[in-house]
């Protein structure tokens, strides 16, 4: 009796719906112990099993003589799902879904950056592809396996099964479509059915009347009250404005020694010449550096999904070039990789730049990653500013590092630091090199620019693009180096902060404790230069003159409806109510505090900001 009802067990485990029903079960287990925190032994099981089964029930009931061939291929595609949300969270930290195939291109210029994340277990997802494949080709008894369950199952059968697991999946994603952090409305729904809720659900939304969305009412929801007497107004009239960008450049690393060597003097040199803001945000999305420069210079946030560049390049946008070249400024804006990545060739054009200096101009000299060093970049981008500098008009220029890209893996011939051996090998010691020798090649502009008179003459601007060291790509010992850097642990708040300093004649050096954020970057430097902002809408506001609450809505890199206040950083649940509040840096636990109304009008900053630039006019193919 024991060896009939092992035989029948054994039988039954080898039928292809339930072979790779256990199959599919690991895979997501997998991937739920990199995505999620908390995961309980039958959470992947219950969440995952009743999709997987709603496929498999329409293979048992409509295949025959190529079921094998059809469970093959649906593994491939189920597996390369669950493979792509380990990938993408690795990079981003965030749910992978359909709309990231609009990356594509972006993809495999950062294949580097991907590479660098996967660790090698990861890859045991498609062993059982690979082994199959193998067997189904070359094996006799598997063969025989594959002829034996060649056959539908009973229509009336599948079709229960059908039923059950169709009404499963629905109750998981109806209870859970409206949360408001997409971590948590996949774990809750099953990444499967999430997957499939992203592309069944209507990306269509009620846009904001564009009349009504009117500067008072931004400054309401931000809580501002414009200063009657601005300080600083109009000291940077008619000076030269450069905006520096660094690239992955965060806030921990100023002022930084480790084993007696100081990793960013220059940094730390400008910082102490300047107006210093150590409590800056990042505001960007998917497009990462090309977000950075569209939030700059527009003062608008950046799009639900995706980058700004692929959603809102089309569009005739309010912004800092077309500001400053009323007061009869030129502009230019200078990066070393090809214009066309990220879409920036039509980005520029929706700017109003006047010029583009990218691959084309810096060459392939000195190569790093996908662009020209900073070397190359800071040496060609002070002559050519030399040459705008003789012109009888002021000149904007943003020049764009790249550098220290992600994987942070420069060449040894770049290293201008010998790192502890503990840091030897790491993802925090790569980060560390690469910004050293970005901080040494901008040292080097630092002093062409002031050789050639410009530095002295102009407004400069610089700031980090956005976050370097993701804490969901750490691994324990970077996660102890971290520990060591800022003698406590690395948190969220830690990942966004970036620097952000302001140099110019009759600026006052010094600290300012002022809550900031990228989008503040406009109207702070129309203050400065005395530009006009009564025409233009923003979202940002002058820092310069911030005296009271700042409000940053946050998308992307944290979920939907997270914020950044004067204390705190909050981060939603399914909802505010189940969210977490988190210190800043600068704060204690004691001083957090986020509330329920600044969420709500978060997220009605969002709304107006996305509605306003959708019903912006397009530009013609000839500005």
């Amino acid at each position: 009796m024991f060896a009939q009802n092992r035989l029948r067990l054994t039988m039954s485990m080898t039928k292809p719906f339930i072979f790779f029903s256990v199959l599919m079960v690991l895979k997501s287990y997998l991937a739920w112990a990199v995505i999620f925190d908390d995961v309980m032994p039958w959470r992947p099981l219950l969440a995952e099993i009743p999709f997987i089964w709603l496929i498999f029930s329409l293979i048992e009931g409509f295949a025959s003589k190529r079921k094998m061939a059809v469970y093959m291929s649906v593994n491939l595609l189920l597996t390369g799902i669950f493979f792509a949300a380990i990938m993408y969270y690795k990079y981003y930290g965030v749910m992978v879904n359909y709309h990231a195939l609009e990356q594509v291109n972006q993809v495999t210029a950062v294949s580097n950056s991907v590479f660098s994340l996967m660790d090698p277990h990861f890859l045991l997802i498609f062993t059982d592809i690979i082994v199959l494949f193998i067997l189904l080709w070359r094996n006799d008894k598997v063969k025989a396996w594959k002829q034996e369950h060649a056959r539908r199952t009973r229509r009336s059968l599948a079709s229960i099964v059908f039923v059950f697991s169709l009404l499963l999946c629905i109750f998981q994603i109806l209870p859970n479509r409206t949360a408001m952090n997409e971590i948590v409305q996949a774990q809750e729904m099953g990444i499967l059915n999430y997957e499939l809720y992203t592309i069944l659900k209507s990306e269509e939304i009620e846009l904001a009347d564009a009349e009504s969305i009117t500067q008072e009412r931004i400054q309401k929801l931000k809580g501002i009250t414009p200063a009657a007497a601005p300080i600083y107004e109009g000291i940077a009239q008619g000076k030269n404005v450069i905006l520096i960008q660094m690239e992955s450049f965060q806030t921990f690393l100023m002022n930084l020694s480790i084993d007696g060597q100081e990793i960013t003097p220059n940094m730390n040199k400008i910082a102490a010449e300047s107006l210093y803001f150590p409590n800056f945000y990042q505001n960007v999305g998917q497009g990462n550096t090309s977000d950075a420069e569209f939030v700059v210079n527009t003062s608008f946030y950046i799009p639900p999904r995706g980058a700004a560049t692929q959603h809102y390049a089309d569009r005739q946008l309010p912004s800092l070039p077309k500001l400053l070249k009323e007061d009869g400024y030129q502009s230019a804006t200078f990066h070393t990789n090809v214009v066309e990545f990220w879409n920036r060739g039509e980005l520029y054009k929706a700017l109003g730049f006047d010029h583009y200096y990218d691959k084309a101009f810096f060459g392939e000299e000195d190569q790093v990653f996908f662009g020209a060093s900073d070397e190359t970049l800071y040496r060609k981008t002070a002559s050519q500013m030399k040459q705008l500098g003789e012109a009888e008009q002021p000149f904007y220029a943003q020049v764009i590092s790249m550098t220290a890209h992600h994987p942070y893996t420069i060449p040894e011939e770049k290293h201008q630091m010998e790192l502890p051996e503990r840091y030897e090998d790491t993802f925090v010691g790569d980060y560390i090199r690469s910004q050293n020798y970005a901080d040494y090649a901008l040292g080097q502009f630092m002093e062409q620019l002031k050789q050639d008179g410009i530095w002295e003459d102009s407004l400069i601007i610089v700031y980090g693009d956005h976050l370097g060291l993701p804490i969901y790509s750490l691994d324990p010992d970077d996660k102890q180096l971290m520990r060591e850097i800022l003698g406590r642990e690395y948190v969220t708040a830690d990942m966004i902060n970036i620097p952000f300093m302001i140099y110019g004649e009759g600026i006052e050096p010094g600290v300012a404790p002022q809550i900031g954020g990228q989008i503040d970057i406009l109207p702070t430097v129309a203050n400065l230069t005395g530009a006009s902002l009564e025409e233009q809408l923003y979202f940002g506001q002058d820092l310069l003159n911030a005296t009271e609450s700042n409000l940053l809505p946050e998308r992307y890199y944290l979920p939907s409806g997270s914020f950044i206040n004067n204390t705190s950083l909050f981060m939603p649940g399914n909802s505010y109510d189940d969210g977490t509040v988190y210190p800043l840096p600068s704060h204690t636990a004691a001083q957090m505090s986020a509330t329920e109304d600044e969420f709500n009008r978060s997220l009605e900053l969002l709304h107006l900001s996305d509605s306003y630039i959708r019903q912006l006019p397009f530009h013609t193919p000839q500005e």
